[in-house]
């Protein structure tokens, strides 16, 4: 079969994976939802702390038993998880339990989040495919924002009739995710891949190279063999979302604070999103033309700017600052997760995957705790001012990152 029938046969599914599992309607409306349970703002951001604080905390070892019992299997039980507790949050009330929804919601995020990664981009591998995995990811990224966002215009329509058909709908949405994926993805194990992991020491050091690890190799040996450079990438990407994400709810208040009606905050985040979503398919050119080297300081330069420019508290500058802002960390993630890809060796790629989606986790939980206690010390303007501080650290940090040498140490 030719290269693109190929690629595109493996990679069809997976699109179609993409709408399903990301027609999240409740999204747009969930804080509402849960004031409207009677939950105060305090509660509603200790739930959401909490979350991705389990979502980290559980991203290793589902991403060990990823490698184990198969990514697929991974990714089906994870969405059937987070579709029970959409479940549970229209037939559930009182705090507990929705403390233990959220608490199964994110060991639900972290048996999906590495497994996906590391099924498609081993799929493509195995046929020998990887070279087109970054244009793969990019639309797949771009159709799962697309999706996300008009998941949220729906959302909002939806909760006017009630809101058990805004949980029901995205549950029963993520349930067809997981029919699709068995239905039409193969299963990958990591034993099943080890055969493509190159002989030690047969890379050339290169800027995609670090795979030359042998199959046998331990994680813990591989841990080890991590270089500084791809360390300080792990550390630096996980700076770069705990930036991004916690800047991309809080930027709701901010606006809200600085007399933007709620109309018009709700435009601005539908934006957000279709800009987030297209983003991603300029990745594919970026990397050619541009390269991590490049990428990465750029983007925290990007986050800094936006960052201070939003504390000045000028409504119409936040606004053009943040949807001028949103779509670089899309661009550079989407360019850096081929890196990490190619710096792991298949055998352990779902294992090791989680385990740098476990420092990004817990970077964004820490991120939220920290600009909202500087929203509550400060104000939203300089709040957002004082929390520009961490992209800058990022950029700092980034400096291994960007200089060249091997990812991963040579046997």
């Amino acid at each position: 079969m030719p290269p693109f029938k190929a690629t595109r046969s493996l990679a069809l599914p997976y699109y179609v994976y993409a709408v399903l599992s990301n027609s999240l309607f409740q999204r747009g409306v969930f804080v509402v939802y849960l004031m409207h349970q009677g939950f105060s703002a305090a509660e509603i951001a200790l739930l959401q702390t909490l979350l991705y604080l389990v979502s980290a905390l559980a991203e290793i070892p589902t991403g060990f038993l990823a490698d184990r019992m198969g990514r697929r299997t991974s990714i089906v039980f994870g969405q059937s998880l987070i579709a029970l507790c959409l479940v549970g949050e229209v037939t559930l009330s009182g705090y507990p339990w929705f403390v233990a929804l959220f608490v199964l919601y994110g060991i639900g995020m972290a048996f999906v989040s590495g497994a996906e990664t590391a099924l498609l981009y081993d799929l493509l591998r195995r046929r020998g495919l990887e070279i087109h995995y970054v244009k793969v990811k990019s639309r797949y990224t771009t159709l799962g924002s697309l999706t996300m966002a008009l998941a949220i215009a729906v959302g909002g329509s939806l909760q006017k009739i009630s809101w058990e058909l805004v949980y029901l709908g995205a549950a029963v949405a993520l349930i067809l995710s997981a029919a699709v994926m068995m239905a039409k993805v193969p299963e990958l194990r990591g034993e099943d891949v080890a055969d493509l992991d190159e002989p030690a020491g047969s890379g050339d050091g290169g800027e995609g190279d670090g795979d030359g690890d042998g199959p046998q190799l331990g994680k813990m040996a591989m841990l080890k063999s991590i270089t500084p450079r791809l360390a300080s990438l792990v550390l630096v990407s996980g700076l770069m979302h705990a930036t991004m994400t916690p800047y991309f709810i809080f930027i709701q208040e901010a606006l809200t604070h600085q007399g933007v009606a709620t109309s018009l905050v709700s435009a601005v985040m539908s934006a957000a999103f279709l800009i987030g979503g297209f983003a991603p398919l300029l990745a594919d050119r970026a990397n050619q033309r541009l390269g991590v080297r490049t990428l990465v300081p750029l983007t925290l330069a990007v986050l800094v700017a936006a960052l201070g420019f939003s504390g000045m508290e000028w409504a119409w500058l936040t606004i053009v600052v943040f949807l001028l802002a949103v779509g670089a960390p899309d661009i550079t993630a989407v360019v850096v997760d081929d890196v990490f890809n190619q710096g792991v060796p298949s055998r352990y790629r779902s294992s090791l995957l989680s385990v740098i989606t476990f420092v990004e986790s817990l970077l964004i939980a820490c991120g939220y705790f920290l600009l909202g206690w500087l929203i509550d010390a400060f104000g939203s303007g300089a709040g957002f001012a004082w929390y520009a501080v961490v992209p800058a650290v990022a950029l700092v940090l980034s400096i291994p990152s960007v200089t060249k040498g091997r990812w991963v140490k040579a046997a």
